[in-house]
């Protein structure tokens, strides 16, 4: 298999996880979500300190901390993505995982905006039609439920504005991940004082609880590694089609195993929704084919030039 063949494989792994990870989650719906956000870090830090020190690599940790417009932009996208990870911690134990798929689904839309107006990068048509289609999803559940989906836009707001903060990071993706989780760690840390000093800490309670909040470490980080691996290897356009098996994946865990409701509301909703995805996707795919095709003319030209 080649390398392209194994970044697809790294990918779909990573999807596979993050799509099913709901099921690990609500095994823990008896712990409160911020002691199990701080076990999900503190256990990250310590498999990426392994992973990192099994390469050589804690020297680069430390130089990421490089200046303090540096260590901000690291502070503000640790920020952004443990906000990510609490709230949708927080949907699976409130019984709002079906939103939170949809927070999934809409996240690559929301980027593309970002993109747009915090970077001046050109929308296609379809990628312009895509975004459309999400916003009228997002419209329909807010009138037909009678409050907006919050969770879905805390969930891809936050996590499309940690990709543009991580924009102006020069860090690879398993440092950068790392140096995030290690600022926001005497925070964490703090939080697991104060559980278990009031005696309300669900650590060494029993055996299973236990060992699902230590899993939790390398649920978070292997992924991480995967998706790095695949990000290098895959092209773009296959990177964002498969990266719809994560959202796809929370659906069907939310509404088939759940049991959570899915009203008609839900159902235009992500009719919309899933139209979005289809016409984004096919924009990613065209973008990617006439990438390839300038990048092979402009090989040809040097080669004939030669």
């Amino acid at each position: 298999m080649d390398e392209r063949g194994r970044g697809i494989l790294a990918m779909i792994g990573t999807c596979l996880v993050w799509g099913l990870s709901p099921l690990y989650y609500k095994l823990l719906a008896h712990v409160p979500p911020p002691e199990v956000l701080s076990h999900r870090t503190f256990w990250s830090v310590l498999l990426f300190g392994v992973y990192l020190a099994m390469q050589g690599r804690l020297g680069e940790l430390r130089r990421a901390y490089a200046g303090p417009r540096q260590t901000g932009l690291i502070a503000l996208a640790a920020v952004m993505i443990s906000l990510n990870w609490f709230v949708f911690i927080l949907s699976i134990q409130l019984g709002h995982a079906t939103e939170a798929s949809i927070g999934y689904y809409i996240f690559p839309l929301i980027a593309v905006l970002i993109g747009r107006f915090w970077f001046a990068e050109r929308l296609s048509g379809g990628q312009w039609l895509a975004v459309v289609l999400a916003a009228l999803a997002v419209a329909l559940l807010t009138w037909g439920l009678g409050v907006a989906p919050w969770v879905a836009l805390i969930l891809s707001s936050s996590f499309a504005l940690y990709g543009a903060v991580k924009k102006f990071l020069p860090l690879g993706p398993v440092i950068s991940v790392t140096a995030e989780i290690v600022i926001m760690m005497p925070l964490f840390l703090a939080v697991l004082a104060w559980f278990h000093l009031r005696g309300q800490g669900a650590f060494g309670g029993d055996l299973a609880t236990s060992l699902l909040l230590i899993g939790s470490g390398p649920l978070t980080a292997i992924p991480l590694i995967l998706f790095s691996y695949a990000a290098r290897r895959v092209p773009l356009s296959t990177v964002g089609v498969l990266q719809y098996i994560n959202p796809t994946l929370q659906f069907m865990c939310a509404v088939v195993i759940f049991g959570e409701p899915f009203t008609r509301w839900h159902g235009m909703a992500f009719a919309l929704i899933w139209g979005a995805v289809a016409v984004f996707s096919l924009s990613l795919i065209r973008q990617d084919r006439a990438a390839r095709r300038a990048a092979m003319a402009v090989s040809g030209v040097s080669t004939q030039v030669r």
